[in-house]
């Protein structure tokens, strides 16, 4: 199953979790889904204080949350790594603050969420590797913080962009 309805997938023996925002979680939630080793992706909410947010909360702005995406993968075959620098060079735009395409405000600001020592090295090594490369001709402004809480968006966020390609 590659995304759920509303809530995280079971924990399943040998996955491993990262979570990311990158603007709208329908677009973000896409580009993970295409990675070899994905197992999951679940949109929803993360980086704020706010406990059981709804997307109406979210996209007002007043939660303090981020719309993001939690990605379940296998790390026999694809790398935490790996799916930081698709989060950096392919799902986003990390130089933008508060802002992808349309989408404005907070909730649509960049956010590499970690839960080890190991994940923000690996974070803090990529944005070093985009910065020196000059992908976008701009410093990188996606903020790296602990991993707190995540919730799930309403099951109608799920699997959004596949359901509704013209959107």
């Amino acid at each position: 199953m590659r995304s759920t309805a509303g809530a995280a997938p079971a924990p399943q023996q040998g996955l491993a979790t990262a979570t990311f925002a990158g603007g709208c979680f329908w677009c973000t939630e896409e580009v993970f889904e295409e990675v070899k080793g994905v197992r999951a992706v679940v949109s929803g909410y993360s980086g704020g204080p706010e406990a059981t947010p709804t997307y109406e909360q979210v996209g007002r702005g007043a939660t303090g949350h981020a719309e993001a995406v939690e990605v379940y993968y296998d790390p026999q075959v694809v790398r935490y790594a790996t799916l930081a620098e698709v989060f950096f060079r392919a799902a986003h735009d990390p130089t933008t603050r508060d802002r992808q395409g349309p989408d404005a405000g907070a909730q649509y600001r960049s956010v590499a969420f970690y839960r080890t020592a190991a994940e923000k090295q690996t974070i803090d090594d990529a944005i070093a590797r985009v910065n020196a490369s000059r992908q976008y001709g701009r410093p990188v402004v996606t903020q790296v913080v602990p991993f707190e809480r995540f919730w799930p968006a309403e099951g109608y966020h799920q699997g959004y962009f596949r359901l509704h390609p013209e959107s």
